[in-house]
């Protein structure tokens, strides 16, 4: 099969825009250093480079074509060489649908799929129509999951069941864009406050102006965050439609996806100052393919499965997926806080001083000594680090809480993980510490986004890897043995429903 006919156009418009606007840029800044670059020869240039362009997305669309088969998908492509991949279905973890506002116009839309140990997005379909989008998005998922039966794609055309397990409110919408900050929202800052504050007299004022550039900066910031989130989560919606999830959303850019429930690899509860205030906390989740703000449908951090709601709320949701305890969480001991404590005054400490070098050579901080206040935060900064970790060994799941300003809750089953870590630093040792890392097939290296325990004391940090080691054991056994029964299950329908097909011949 052949992309849409319309996504050659959209092509066209798209990455020539791209590369026009660059050759332009940098016609514009070397049209007057280079003395045989004149104005014509530029512009016979730039045509000829418009015109390679669409040469080559026209070669790209003609020569682009997609299969999809009982085993895998299979995608021909490539202008100068020819490039065939055949992406096994049972490898495929995601597969989901973007739309910006234009291609939502034009009818076409993006499909890309995620697979298994993929950091990104294996193969992507640029651009089908969005009805064929949605297609191969359930004929993937039922493909995988064996319904091959001609009963059975009958009844997958009917539709499944579909349970709606969350749609975002207005009043939640407004909440999650005022207590978020976007990091993307941190250039408008430096593009937008430079530009309004350049014609005030920084010499005469200069502490006024700063006090005020430092609040407008955070104004600007404040509002921008906002808005991205508002875009992004407007007309949030959950559903559980069998053995996945599938969620919607965006304003601007739609996104369609769907997550094997299966595929899940740890449940991720999140909840800032201003959520625990107001009784709400976030979940989102992490599958095998990826930790989803690494695909296409993410924009940092994992895919939301509730991006706001009450705390019951999220945590009914939560117990739906994975059948957890209520953890009881053992904090690090006391001399950790006071670790943290110190670390805290050093970093304030450290602050002065540089404030005071500034002072020192540029005389520009006049209150270079004001960093100093911060040494009486410390001891309450170094509490809440303390409260806010800990970790709880529950009989199927391992649970671990870590977070100072943002405080961050993980459960993992026992037999999603794929190794567990007892690693001690420096500093640690110093206080006869360590951290355990529960590390499975979403996680990478040592980074914080794994699930870990921090800062246990050394002796306890060996009993519980030790103990996480015999009951991941345990649960893969269990494990093994359920799944030994459900495909000798399947197998005894499969060989029921042929006898039952050839009575009826």
């Amino acid at each position: 099969m052949k992309l849409h006919p319309r996504s050659l156009p959209y092509r066209m418009l798209t990455r020539g825009g791209r590369v026009v606007s660059t050759v332009l840029f940098a016609g514009f800044a070397t049209i007057g250093a280079i003395e045989w670059l004149t104005l014509e020869l530029f512009a016979v240039l730039l045509l000829a480079v418009l015109l390679a362009v669409m040469s080559w997305e026209v070669a790209y669309h003609r020569r682009f074509e997609y299969e999809l088969t009982d085993d895998s998908l299979d995608i021909d492509s490539g202008v100068l060489s020819r490039r065939r991949r055949e992406i096994p279905l049972r490898r495929v973890q995601n597969v989901d649908i973007h739309r910006n506002v234009v291609q939502r116009i034009a009818g076409i839309a993006s499909l890309g799929l995620e697979t298994a140990g993929g950091g990104e997005t294996e193969a992507s379909l640029e651009y089908v129509a969005y009805e064929e989008a949605r297609r191969l998005q359930r004929e993937i998922q039922r493909r995988k999951n064996g319904t091959s039966t001609a009963r059975e794609a009958e009844d997958e055309t009917d539709g499944p069941d579909e349970e709606v397990l969350y749609e975002i409110s207005s009043e939640e919408l407004l909440l999650l864009s005022a207590v978020s900050v976007e990091p993307r929202a941190v250039g408008l800052v430096f593009l937008i406050v430079p530009f309004v504050t350049s014609t005030v007299d920084l010499a005469s004022v200069t502490f006024l102006v700063g006090l005020a550039q430092i609040v407008f900066s955070a104004l600007i910031l404040w509002v921008s965050s906002g808005m991205i989130t508002f875009a992004r989560h407007y007309g949030f919606r959950l559903t559980r439609v069998g053995d996945e999830l599938r969620y919607e959303r965006g304003l601007l850019q739609r996104y369609n996806g769907s997550i094997p429930i299966d595929k899940i690899q740890t449940l991720t509860v999140r909840e800032n100052p201003v959520m625990r205030l107001a009784g709400y906390a976030a979940l989102s989740v992490e599958t095998a393919g990826y930790a989803p703000g690494q695909g296409p449908s993410a924009s940092g951090g994992s895919e939301a499965a509730i991006p706001l709601a009450v705390r019951s709320r999220v945590r009914s949701l939560a117990h739906s997926l994975e059948s957890f305890e209520d953890p009881t969480f053992q904090r690090p001991p006391k001399r950790a806080r006071r670790r943290y404590t110190v670390r805290y005054a050093i970093a304030a400490a450290l602050l002065t001083g540089v404030a005071y070098g500034i002072d020192r050579f540029t005389g520009l901080v006049d209150f270079w000594y004001a960093p100093l206040a911060l040494l009486l935060l410390a001891p309450v900064a170094g509490l809440y680090q303390w409260k806010h970790r800990g970790y709880h060994v529950g009989d199927e799941h391992v649970v671990t809480r870590n977070g100072f300003w943002r405080r961050t809750t993980r459960i993992v089953p026992y037999y999603r993980v794929q190794t567990v870590i007892q690693r001690e630093t420096l500093f640690q040792r110093r206080w006869s510490l360590a951290t355990v890392v529960v590390d499975t097939a979403s996680s990478i290296g040592f980074r914080s986004k794994d699930s870990h325990a921090a800062d246990v004391d050394a002796d306890d940090a060996a009993e519980l890897r030790e103990l996480v080691t015999r009951r991941l054991g345990r649960a893969v056994k269990r494990r093994r043995t359920e799944r030994g029964r459900e495909n000798e299950r399947k197998r005894a329908e499969a060989v029921s429903d042929q006898t039952t097909d050839s009575e009826n011949d």
